[in-house]
């Protein structure tokens, strides 16, 4: 099949670059047009329709997030193209959305290209999109994470993870409510991702302190959540879980 694409970024030789990969690399996509700007970008996105859209996350007079409210109601995946900012990629890790960094590495664009394929062909009806730009207007606690499941993807909003816990390759997601998710990540994937109130205690526990009921004191201590969940503190992690208290 062939994938319609675009292409949206301020300088012509990053697009001329990618174009020139996308041709020699990835031949089931055809690049319809590009734009160097969001002021060119949206009646582009309009008039062509694109099943895909290479997006710049920075560009000067906005960004890639400016792009996503103007063609808000298109539906379109998305390929952010960066330079490694951590704003920018904890927002795009959280609502599970294809990126590569600057420079182009050619197998990341193989790879986020057959990702991207692979969900035009299930039809899936899931924006990440639409996650993405509410999560970028949320503080951090409110905001909401995409988890691949062997069904697809589901939305967990962050205010509702109790703790996470790792469990061989996968980890547990504990929820207010009582119920769990088996994630096929590792909890390391989360501790880089998830920002305060979310702390690593252990290293098979990072709690939500928002859920945290006490503290009892020992070697590294015990930590009991909402949910009475009682759970060891490592001695390494002491300092850092009670820094969060006193600060």
């Amino acid at each position: 099949m062939k994938i319609k694409a675009v292409i949206v970024d301020d300088e012509q030789i990053a697009r001329e670059v990618l174009r020139s990969y996308l041709t020699k690399h990835c031949p089931q996509v055809e690049v319809l047009g590009e734009a160097q700007n969001i002021k060119e970008a949206e009646p582009l996105i309009r008039s062509t329709q694109p099943q895909l859209v290479f997006l710049d996350v920075e560009m000067p007079f906005g960004n890639a997030f400016d792009v996503l409210e103007a063609t808000a109601d298109c539906t379109y995946e998305t390929i952010f193209i960066t330079a490694f900012s951590e704003y920018s990629l904890q927002a795009l890790n959280m609502s599970a959305s294809y990126y590569i960094l600057k420079p182009i590495d050619i197998q990341e664009l193989i790879k986020a290209v057959a990702k991207v394929q692979e969900q035009i062909e299930k039809n899936e009806n899931f924006n990440r999109n639409e996650i993405l730009l509410q999560n970028i207007k949320q503080n951090h606690i409110q905001q909401q994470l995409i988890i691949p499941t062997l069904q697809g993807f589901e939305v967990v909003k962050l205010d509702q993870i109790v703790h996470l816990e790792a469990d061989g390759n996968f980890t547990q997601i504990h929820l207010k409510d009582g119920g769990k998710k088996m994630v096929c990540r590792f909890l390391k994937h989360f501790e880089d991702l998830l920002a305060a109130p979310f702390i690593r205690i252990h290293r098979s526990h990072i709690i939500n302190t928002e859920f945290m009921v006490s503290y009892q004191k020992g070697s590294g201590g015990v930590v009991t959540l909402i949910n009475k969940k009682e759970i060891d503190v490592a001695a390494t992690y002491k300092d850092a879980l009670l820094g969060v208290f006193n600060g």
